[in-house]
């Protein structure tokens, strides 16, 4: 291995798109495998590389890492986005719960069947509007710094800004009324890790397909 964090998932987005915007955010480089059919799957679980028989799967620093959240935190310990002390990593950890709560309901989304999507999509929408957008633009608003806990870039903020990245593919205009959240994107983007990640390119997934969602259903669901 070249010493980088392998990730194996499929070749999009899913639960692993927060986990490589979290290595980008880092600056760390990554290389990937792609599931493609069930016996690649297969061979995961036979060769004892999936815990609990699940993907995402990050191989670095000797660990085989599962469980969304569980990379995720490794990760953001690791390289330094989970807060200075105790209490900042308590309110990272709040804020970061709630917008993967949003980001879920988002990824879910393309699995839907059809006749529903219109309602789902209304829902999504209404949701981030009311519940959890406000909560990012009074706490922005309120201690006025540019990163939503301590003054620093932390893990909270690569994920506020994945959602509302996600959110504004399926309504551009959805932070109209959110002037505090329209300077934090602004802000993040121009990260230099991040503006890099944002650029064509980049490891950066585009938004699920018809041909993806064919192929997840095609590795997990045996013919």
């Amino acid at each position: 291995m070249s010493g980088k964090p392998k990730l194996t998932y499929f070749n999009g987005r899913g639960r692993m798109e927060s986990i490589r915007w979290l290595l980008a955010a880092a600056g760390v480089e990554f290389e990937e495998a792609f599931l493609e059919n069930r016996e690649q799957y297969l061979k995961l679980i036979k060769d004892g590389y999936l815990l609990f028989d699940q993907v995402p799967l990050v191989e670095m620093d000797g660990l085989k890492l599962v469980q969304t959240k569980a990379i995720l935190n490794y990760l953001a310990g690791k390289y330094q986005l989970h807060g200075k002390d105790l209490k900042d990593r308590a309110q990272i950890d709040m804020y970061v719960e709630g917008t993967l709560d949003l980001m879920g309901m988002i990824l879910m989304y393309p699995f839907s069947p059809p006749e529903q999507k219109e309602k789902q999509l209304a829902s999504i929408i209404e949701k981030a509007t009311t519940r959890y957008f406000p909560v990012y633009e009074k706490a922005l608003k309120q201690h006025g710094q540019e990163f939503l806990v301590g003054n620093r870039f932390s893990w909270a903020d690569v994920q506020l800004f994945e959602a509302i990245l996600m959110i504004e593919e399926k309504k551009c205009d959805v932070l109209a009324q959110f002037p505090q959240l329209q300077a934090f994107k602004a802000k993040i983007s121009n990260l230099p890790t991040i503006k890099k990640f944002l650029q064509p390119g980049s490891q950066r997934k585009p938004p699920p397909d018809d041909a993806y969602v064919a192929t997840v259903l095609k590795v997990f669901k045996a013919d």
